[in-house]
């Protein structure tokens, strides 16, 4: 049904565990196959090309569905639906970030005092001519395949370049002028397949075990034993996504309570929860949530 394209390179490692924890799992012969299967029905084939091209594919429709960053979309200008934004990156669960950046002992500190002419190596012309024209600079664009940030002085005086954590940009000494784009990861299809319903409810299906995953992420479940006389005190510190679940215990005084909360606190949380009477505590990890 659906021909399903993923992004190889930086996104790679993310994407194809992303899918695995979602009961999704890439099968491939090698780790250079550039063609996968997935055991789901919903799926027929499955493609891992470079994010750069995605776009391009999906609205000209050799693909249904796939992955790609917001970066490659604009760069592209092309004309896809996104599905919406995955919280992840190479790293983190933040999105990462077009900057235009110059070395950090350059006498430029804003972006309106760049001069026209000035070069800038990047792997994003097309987004970088779009937003210097909007700036009124003329600039001498040059692209870049790959170190963009060592390029500077000798070959650039300026880059844009993508950041997730900013040190990179910090090791090689540069510093951030502009903010040009907050890219996203995002679940884009062909606007051809999205108004077909079969597909469309296809996609909605496989977007809700995607979504699932990373709402579980750093997430745990946390249940509890209580006595009615401490159920108050214990509810008082215990957060939750709504509120907790309370049941009675069979055939005694006390509660069982559960809820879900993030990994990062439990720490502080358990002691605290036995502190205020609660016993027979349980963390359990989550693999998904689907509201």
């Amino acid at each position: 049904m659906l021909n399903l394209v993923l992004p190889k390179g930086s996104l790679e490692k993310a994407t194809l565990t992303l899918f695995s924890e979602a009961d999704l799992a890439v099968k491939r012969s090698s780790e250079v196959d550039y063609s996968a299967t997935i055991d789901d029905p919903r799926i027929v084939q499955v493609r891992i090309l470079r994010p750069q091209e995605i776009p391009i594919y999906i609205e000209e429709g050799l693909f249904d569905i796939g992955i790609t960053g917001r970066d490659w979309i604009e760069e592209t200008s092309s004309d896809v639906e996104s599905l919406g934004k995955l919280h992840y990156s190479k790293v983190s669960s933040n999105p990462i970030k077009v900057v235009l950046a110059v070395s950090g002992d350059s006498v430029y500190e804003d972006i309106s005092q760049l001069p026209d002419g000035i070069r800038v190596s990047t792997e994003y012309p097309n987004l970088t001519q779009r937003f210097l024209t909007s700036k009124n600079i003329k600039a001498d664009i040059r692209l870049s395949y790959g170190a963009t940030e060592a390029k500077i002085p000798d070959i650039a005086d300026a880059v844009v370049e993508i950041t997730e954590t900013g040190r990179a940009l910090k090791a090689a000494g540069l510093k951030v002028l502009e903010t040009i784009l907050i890219s996203h990861t995002e679940l884009i299809a062909n606007k051809n397949s999205v108004k077909d319903p079969e597909k469309a409810h296809a996609m909605a299906q496989v977007k809700t075990l995607l979504d699932g995953v990373l709402e579980a992420r750093n997430k745990v479940l946390v249940k509890l034993n209580v006595l009615e006389k401490d159920l108050d005190a214990v509810i008082g510190v215990l957060p939750s996504m709504k509120s907790p679940t309370v049941s009675k215990l069979f055939k005694e005084s006390g509660y069982a309570v559960e809820t879900v909360v993030e990994k990062k606190e439990i720490n502080i949380l358990i002691p605290a929860l036995k502190d205020r009477g609660a016993s027979d505590i349980l963390e359990l990890p989550l693999s998904k949530i689907v509201h």
